[in-house]
């Protein structure tokens, strides 16, 4: 099988005090960047597809195709999983499982804790019958994700003990003042001391949303409090947005989608190689 779960990676990186980037997919480029940049640096590797993302990247065959695709032709040798971020109903948890996603997240933190569990352990008992692992989520990451602006809601304690013991989860997304997008000009407001007395009491590993912006001593922090899974996007599609317009402002005339995607790919693999180092995971596969 291409893909692993990320159950055994995560336990690892939970061990030995590092993390596993995540990177959502944005198109074919970011699969090739992503792939090639956790190969060199000997780094497992998480590829995520956001919910809302699955239509316009073709649906969730054709992204597993297209990911298994380039995983052949790099001769990838890292493990890899390859993750449904936010899953937004039991259905697409589902969808993705059978399309050969090896991991998903169960997003249900919009709703009342039990109706949470409720859905939450549906997706994990079918999620184990076929070897995948499951990340559900507590409290609300606050910001803009893939157009859904909300507010940052703390993971309460009790809840998070209970949804992980009724639902056998693999990791847990605690919501701990994190937030998708950019951050306001005040930072990231953290809740280290939350961190600390979950990861005291939890056996699994923690995952940090909304990480791009956040300062790398911060994010050192949160790795030593559990968080073995950091998830990064904005920053990516930041730097290819960049690269990008700087390309067509400086060679108007240009019209070859070639020639303007490839300084975009290079902007970002160095953006990829310097999380991959802040998370310490390369040389780990």
């Amino acid at each position: 099988m291409a893909f692993v779960s990320i159950t055994n990676m995560l336990t690892k990186a939970k061990r030995e005090k590092y993390a596993v980037a995540q990177f959502n997919i944005n198109g074919l480029l970011w699969i090739q960047a992503i792939l090639e940049c956790a190969e060199q640096l000997k780094s497992p590797i998480i590829l995520a597809v956001s919910d809302r993302m699955v239509e316009y990247l073709g649906g969730f065959e054709c992204i597993h195709n297209m990911v298994l695709s380039i995983h052949k032709k790099l001769n990838i040798t890292i493990p890899v999983a390859l993750h449904l971020d936010h899953g937004m109903s039991v259905e697409h948890c589902l969808q993705a499982i059978d399309a050969g996603f090896s991991s998903v997240m169960f997003d249900g933190s919009h709703s009342e804790i039990a109706e949470n569990i409720k859905n939450t352990q549906i997706v994990s008992n079918y999620a184990k019958q076929k070897g995948v692992s499951v990340e559900a989520e507590v409290g609300t990451v606050g910001g803009n994700e893939d157009g859904l602006i909300g507010g940052v809601k703390y993971a309460d304690f009790d809840e998070c003990l209970r949804l992980v013991s009724e639902t056998k989860i693999d990791a847990l997304a605690a919501a701990l003042g994190s937030v998708h997008g950019k951050y306001n000009s005040s930072g990231p407001n953290l809740g280290f001391k939350e961190m600390e007395r979950l990861n005291n009491s939890l056996k699994i590993p923690l995952v940090l949303h909304g990480a791009s912006g956040i300062p790398e001593p911060q994010l050192k922090k949160c790795i030593q409090f559990g968080h073995a899974k950091i998830n990064f996007n904005t920053e990516l599609v930041t730097v290819w947005a960049n690269s990008v317009r700087n390309t067509l402002q400086s060679n108007p005339e240009i019209c070859e989608p070639r020639l303007i995607m490839l300084p975009a790919k290079e902007a970002l693999e160095q953006k990829i190689k310097t999380i991959i180092n802040i998370m310490g995971s390369s040389n780990r596969a």
